[in-house]
């Protein structure tokens, strides 16, 4: 698989978008598979992109919701450089952390960028006749859709998700908690990182539970660390029959990439 970096194009030739993998895209085993996914999406539909490689940080997503504002800023800080020097303003990534915090948080730093959800630019891709989709790749599955807390309720995303999926010819199954009342996979405001505070049950557990409920042959969803934390409850219940996916792998699959 070819992944290209800024130093496959020569001057003044330069990419049309930057793919931020960030951190779980990077580092994540199970993650890697939705960035392999991304980009071979990317590389089919003949887009112009780069990826940063070790010249990427981390957005610092994680340490300003921990609390940690120094780190945060000494990352956003480092990052808005690295992308300015690009030359390159539009960005796009499958992580709606990364997208909240470059998007909605680094303007406040000096750092303007355009950035798209993975969702959004495959869906443009789409009804641009960039991107089909093979026709009853998953015919007669139902799919249960979680919306991730940092696309939807945060970023009010919830259209283009739904348009991929109903192009996919499955039983699209919605949760009784979704949308703007969408219910967290657990991961948000650093969670994923530490042990949850005391309860009953944890979080997770809880949303796995709701999707369950609808009988899916899949679970899907937009965001690696929803998938971590949606797999993790899968053993918990010991449901490891039912796969969760990103909708960039369905994508894939669909076209027996």
């Amino acid at each position: 698989m070819k992944v290209y970096t800024l130093q496959d194009y020569q001057l003044p030739e330069k990419p049309e978008i930057i793919f931020w993998v960030g951190c779980a895209g990077s580092f994540d085993p199970r993650a890697q598979k939705i960035t392999r996914a991304l980009i071979t999406i990317l590389n089919k539909a003949e887009i112009k992109y780069a990826v940063l490689g070790n010249d990427e940080s981390c957005t610092g997503d994680p340490a300003r919701r921990a609390g940690n504002e120094f780190v945060f800023q000494m990352l956003a800080l480092q990052n808005i450089e690295t992308l300015k020097m690009t030359e390159v303003s539009k960005i796009v990534t499958a992580c709606p952390h990364c997208f909240n915090t470059i998007k909605n948080e680094y303007p406040a730093l000096g750092g303007n960028f355009d950035v798209i959800h993975h969702t959004q630019l495959i869906q443009d891709l789409i009804d641009e006749g960039k991107l089909t989709i093979e026709e009853g790749a998953f015919k007669g599955q139902s799919i249960a859709y979680h919306d991730s807390c940092y696309l939807g309720r945060v970023n009010n995303i919830y259209e283009a998700p739904r348009k991929i999926l109903a192009a996919l010819d499955a039983d699209i199954k919605e949760m009784k908690r979704n949308r703007s009342r969408g219910f967290c996979c657990g991961a948000g405001g650093g969670q994923v990182f530490k042990e949850e505070e005391k309860s009953d049950k944890k979080v997770n557990t809880e949303r796995v539970e709701e999707l369950l409920e609808s009988k899916p042959d899949i679970i899907t969803a937009n965001c690696p660390y929803c998938i971590l934390m949606i797999d993790d409850g899968l053993k918990f219940k010991e449901k490891e029959d039912v796969n969760v996916y990103d909708i960039s792998e369905l994508i894939v699959q669909a076209n027996k990439w």
